[in-house]
């Protein structure tokens, strides 16, 4: 049996009262509920808001906001980058293992509809990397990892993944600009998508697993 977890009055309240599209009572209200200090109750509500679990506004209050594990694991990484930019060589290492253990059951779920996207963002990715002058594709190579798992029904491994991203960024990866680098990364990618599109799931894994081994270049050649 797992043994109860510390939370705060406030998050404990969230937990547990029906979500609803209702504003949530004043503070000054909660803290007469909870036999918590406003003062208190203001704290712990930044708390919350800082990992995404409720929305202040003036006009509307306080709202409770749908789970999403990012908030958390974004502030977290973000700091620890901030102490140690290294810090993104493993965790680099932990999205490579999530989105390979992930792969099979994601790719299963998408829908023709995420096939076309997928193509479109490739597509996309192409005419940016053989137009005149060249752009570097790095909102699409987002976006394709990110739809590629994009089914599956659970925040963490989501959470996990998007963060990764907002790291890539802050470690200043999205502005490499090797062509040749780009080139193979993207004929990867292409590899990825057809083999997704056709059903052929085990190539599209090899792809990705080949494909992953070239952020260790991508690191080693920024430093």
């Amino acid at each position: 049996m797992l043994r109860d977890r510390p939370l705060s009055e406030f998050l404990h309240y969230l937990a547990s009262h029906e979500q609803t599209e209702q504003s949530l009572p004043a503070l000054t209200a909660l803290s007469a509920e909870l036999g918590v200090s406003v003062a208190s109750l203001r704290e712990q509500l930044e708390v919350a808001r800082a990992l995404g679990l409720v929305e202040v506004k003036p006009r509307t209050g306080i709202r409770r906001q749908p789970y999403n594990f990012l908030p958390a694991v974004r502030q977290s990484l973000q700091y620890a980058l901030a102490l140690d930019k290294n810090s993104f060589i493993a965790y680099a290492d932990l999205r490579r293992h999530v989105e390979t253990a992930y792969w099979h059951e994601a790719v299963r779920l998408l829908t023709p509809e995420d096939h076309a996207a997928l193509k479109s963002l490739a597509a996309r990715a192409w005419e940016k990397l053989r137009g005149n002058p060249i752009e570097i594709p790095h909102a699409e190579h987002r976006e394709l990892h990110l739809a590629i798992y994009c089914r599956l029904d659970n925040p963490f491994v989501f959470g996990i993944l998007q963060a990764y991203w907002d790291a890539y960024e802050t470690v200043g990866l999205n502005v490499f600009t090797d062509y040749d680098y780009l080139t193979e990364v993207w004929t990867y990618h292409q590899k990825m998508v057809d083999s997704i599109c056709n059903g052929k799931f085990d190539a599209g894994y090899k792809a990705l697993t080949e494909h992953s081994d070239l952020i260790n270049q991508l690191i080693s050649s920024t430093k």
